[in-house]
C-alpha cells in the first residue's frame, strides 16, 4: 500500500497525527533507515508508522551548485519507505523559512503541535534546527518534557563498516552497484521518463530507451547489466550504458540509455526504473560505429550472462 505524503507540518489531518515517527533525510532508504522505521514500529506497535524527512535534501537547498546527489527523489523514497511500513511520509519543504527555525521550536511547532508525534526515532547523528542547533540529547530532553517518547538506532554495520547513503554514493560512483545493493537491500535504481533521442540504437540494431538522470547521483560511466521496472508493473532484463556518447562527439549532459531484452513496446512519455545489477566496463571511444556496434553486441551477450 502507497504511503499517503504531506508536505506541511501545518494542518496534518487528524487520521494521520499521533503516529510514531521515524526522523532523518533517508535518501536511499539504505538498511540502516530501516533499522530506525523498525525500531520506531517496535517501541509503539499500536500506532501508524510515519517518517519525517525533508524536500529538498538540505545539502540541496543550502549548496544548490553541488552535483546532484540523490539516490532516491521523493516518489521513489516515499515507495521505499512504504515497502518498509511507513504508512504517513511527512516529506516537509525544507525552505528559507524551515531553516531558520530554533531546535526548539522544531520540537514544540512541528512534531509536537503540528504531527501531535507519540514516539520518535532516528539515528546518533541526527540533527536539526537552525544551524544544526538540536542533536539527539537535546532531542531527548525536549521529548520527554513533552510526553514522546525517543529510541536512538545505532548504525547498521557491514564488515565492520557503518551503512550510510555517503558510503553507497561512493560504491556507485568507484562502480561497484552489487555492493551498493547489498546495502541498500535492493538494486539501486534510476527511475525517469522515456525521452526521445537520435534514434541511433535502432539504426545500429540496438535500440534504447533513453532517459536524463535529473537530480540523481551520477554512478561510474560506462555499461552495465540492470534489470527494468515496466510502465505496465512488470519487470525485464537489459544492458544499460550512462555516458556522453564520446564515440559520437560527446554530449554535455549524461543520460542512460538502456536496451530492453525481448521486449517491443512504445513507452515513450512513460516512466520506468532502471536497476543496476553489475558494471560491464567503462564507458569507451569507439574508432567507428562498425566497431562501437561490435561492442554492443559484445556487452548485450555479457549483460544476459551476468544475470543469467
Amino acid at each position: 500500500m502507497a504511503a499517503q505524503i504531506f508536505s506541511d507540518w501545518r494542518g496534518i489531518p487528524k487520521e494521520a497525527r499521533g503516529a510514531t515517527v521515524a526522523l532523518g533525510n533517508f535518501d536511499g532508504v539504505h538498511l540502516g533507515h530501516v533499522a530506525v522505521l523498525k525500531a520506531a514500529q517496535a517501541a509503539r506497535p499500536d500506532l501508524p508508522l510515519a517518517v519525517l524527512t525533508f524536500e529538498p535534501h538540505p545539502r540541496e537547498h543550502f549548496r544548490p551548485d553541488d552535483p546532484p546527489f540523490r539516490l532516491t527523489l521523493l516518489p521513489a523514497k516515499a515507495a521505499c519507505l512504504a515497502d518498509a511500513g511507513a504508512r504517513f511520509v511527512y516529506a516537509l519543504r525544507f525552505d528559507d523559512d524551515f531553516a531558520a527555525l530554533s531546535a526548539e521550536a522544531f520540537v514544540e511547532q512541528v512534531l509536537h503541535k503540528g504531527l501531535g508525534a507519540k514516539h520518535l526515532a532516528s539515528g546518533p547523528d541526527f540533527a536539526f534546527g537552525n544551524r544544526r542547533g538540536g542533536d539527539v540529547r537535546f532531542l531527548a530532553r525536549e521529548a520527554a518534557a513533552r510526553g514522546m517518547g525517543l529510541s536512538i538506532v545505532p548504525p547498521v554495520e557491514q564488515g565492520g563498516e557503518a551503512i550510510s547513503s555517503t558510503r553507497i554514493r561512493r560504491l556507485l560512483q568507484d562502480g561497484y552497484p552489487d555492493r551498493a545493493a547489498e546495502k541498500l537491500g535492493r538494486p539501486w535504481e534510476i527511475r525517469g521518463t522515456v525521452v526521445h533521442g537520435d534514434k541511433l540504437g535502432r539504426v545500429l540494431g540496438w535500440p534504447t530507451a533513453n532517459i536524463w538522470l535529473d537530480r540523481h547521483l551520477e554512478p561510474a560511466r560506462g555499461v552495465y547489466a540492470v534489470t527494468v521496472a515496466l510502465p505496465g508493473g512488470g519487470t525485464a532484463k537489459g544492458v544499460a550504458n550512462i555516458g556522453r556518447r564520446p564515440t559520437l562527439g560527446g554530449d554535455k549532459v549524461t543520460r542512460l540509455e538502456v536496451y530492453i531484452f525481448d521486449f517491443a513496446g512504445d513507452i515513450y512519455g512513460q516512466e520506468i526504473g532502471v536497476r543496476l545489477v553489475q558494471f560491464l566496463r567503462p564507458d569507451a571511444k569507439f574508432d567507428g560505429l562498425e566497431t562501437l556496434k561490435a561492442a554492443i553486441e559484445q556487452d548485450v551477450l555479457n549483460a544476459r550472462a551476468a544475470l543469467a
